[in-house]
């Protein structure tokens, strides 16, 4: 299993390589059931992985022009201060023991990681969809106008589920960005990146401030092998078409996020 979670966490990079996210979905669920570790530290490992995985991207879009730094700004620092707030506070002050119903207790690794699964089926939905594709398009074309109100609420409630959960919400920023700053598709996947990288790394920051426990050789370690599984995926996004691989990407989570629901609520 431990072979398993390293190989994972390669393909966690080669994702944020080529689809500009999924990678923050799939981080929790292989450091939760193939690596053993708890939901709460997965989540805080899971900030520090894409974090620093993002990074490498978003500094690889930056340097070809497809980062819109001004947007990633305005989305960003609402979004920044949501997730570590929520880190620092509301993580910790979560009870282990939320609720009794008959012989089940819902408790708070099993509420975060039900939480988690519906992201995941957000996500899921979201790529199988797939309807931003003309409005990405059409956006080539205009000027950028940026809906500053509603680009500031989802940075608030991007940052509150990041903290929550440890993803990094680009499958929430990638349309926030297309359709209320009117990027293009391509600018957009890179000011992804470099938001998530930015607020994952200030959340886990929460973490350490709150004296979470980090087994650092072992984090380390993940996280190289994701960020070498970032350059795979950038390798790889010259052969294969975007939107195919990210429909295909969101079956798989969809089904990884209905297991999820059926192992911790009815196979405990």
């Amino acid at each position: 299993m431990d072979i398993l979670g390293y190989i994972a966490a390669i393909v966690i990079g080669i994702s944020l390589g080529l689809i500009g996210g999924g990678g923050s979905i799939l981080t929790v669920p292989v450091l939760v059931y193939l690596l053993g570790i708890s939901p709460v530290l997965a989540t805080a490992y899971s900030l520090f992985v894409v974090g620093s995985a993002s990074l490498v991207g978003a500094i690889n879009n930056l340097r070809k022009g497809l980062v819109s730094v001004k947007t990633a700004i305005i989305f960003a620092i609402p979004s920044f201060l949501t997730v570590y707030a929520t880190r620092l506070w509301v993580v910790p002050s979560i009870p282990d023991q939320l609720a009794t119903i008959g012989s089940f207790n819902l408790t708070k690794d099993i509420a975060i990681m039900v939480f988690f699964a519906a992201i995941m089926l957000a996500a899921a939905v979201s790529m199988i969809r797939n309807k931003r594709k003309n409005v990405a398009d059409e956006s080539e074309t205009k000027e950028l106008k940026f809906n500053y109100p509603m680009i500031v609420l989802e940075g608030v409630v991007v940052g509150f589920l990041t903290g929550i959960v440890g993803a990094g919400g680009g499958f929430l920023i990638i349309p926030a960005l297309v359709l209320l700053a009117r990027l293009p598709m391509k600018l957009a996947v890179g000011t992804s990146l470099f938001i998530i990288s930015i607020k994952s790394i200030i959340g886990f920051m929460g973490d350490l401030q709150a004296g979470q426990a980090i087994d650092w050789p072992f984090l380390l370690i993940f996280t190289g092998l994701a960020i070498a599984g970032i350059f795979v995926g950038g390798y790889l996004s010259n052969f294969i078409p975007g939107q195919k691989l990210k429909k295909g990407f969101g079956w798989f989570i969809l089904i990884m996020a209905v297991y999820i629901i059926l192992k911790e609520l009815l196979l405990k």
